[in-house]
């Protein structure tokens, strides 16, 4: 489902969209048509253009973001995000569009696609980082997954991407324990 360009936390949705691109080994952002969906599943309102040169930027943005949910520090994650954010953010301004109304843009208004969403992931990103939530920025824990995501448990402590994934893990370390060393 389409999310929203009013949701409150969408910009980091989009950091965790982008980053998960990549699944079991296949690039899900190849060709125009590709990232033509992946904008719309975000939420973007059509119609739209994208070329293969935007497909390149969006990939070599993926890879910068990926760096956030890796990063083992705050301060890693923080160059990062101020080089995007130099290079692609400006004032917050308001900007009217007929198909949403009155929204925030944080991007330069002449951005293209790679710079508005480095604008948007990174803004997302650091007001989380700002509000004292670098340590709920992760990276699955099941071996076979390695998916980004925000852990958004009351406690934060949730280990993995999806329940899916903590199930997996347990059942093979349940199976394990009940068959013993091989």
């Amino acid at each position: 489902m389409p999310r929203s360009v009013r949701e409150p936390d969408r910009f980091i949705h989009l950091a965790v969209d982008l980053a998960n691109t990549v699944r079991d080994g296949r690039d899900q952002l190849v060709s125009p048509f590709d990232l033509h969906q992946f904008l719309v599943e975000s939420g973007e309102p059509e119609p739209f253009e994208v070329t293969q040169y935007d497909v390149f930027d969006i990939v070599e943005l993926r890879t910068r973001l990926r760096a956030v949910f890796d990063a083992r520090t705050e301060d890693e994650a923080a160059v990062v995000l101020n080089e995007l954010l130099a290079e692609s953010a400006t004032a917050p301004y308001l900007s009217p569009h007929a198909e949403v109304g009155w929204h925030l843009h944080v991007a330069k208004p002449d951005a293209s696609w790679a710079e508005w969403l480095a604008a948007l992931t990174a803004t997302g990103l650091a007001e989380l980082i700002s509000a004292g939530g670098f340590d709920r920025i992760r990276v699955c824990a099941a071996a076979d997954c390695g998916r980004a995501f925000i852990d958004e448990s009351r406690n934060h402590t949730q280990r993995y991407c999806t329940s899916t994934c903590a199930t997996r893990v347990r059942v093979t370390a349940h199976r394990a324990r009940r068959t013993g060393p091989s």
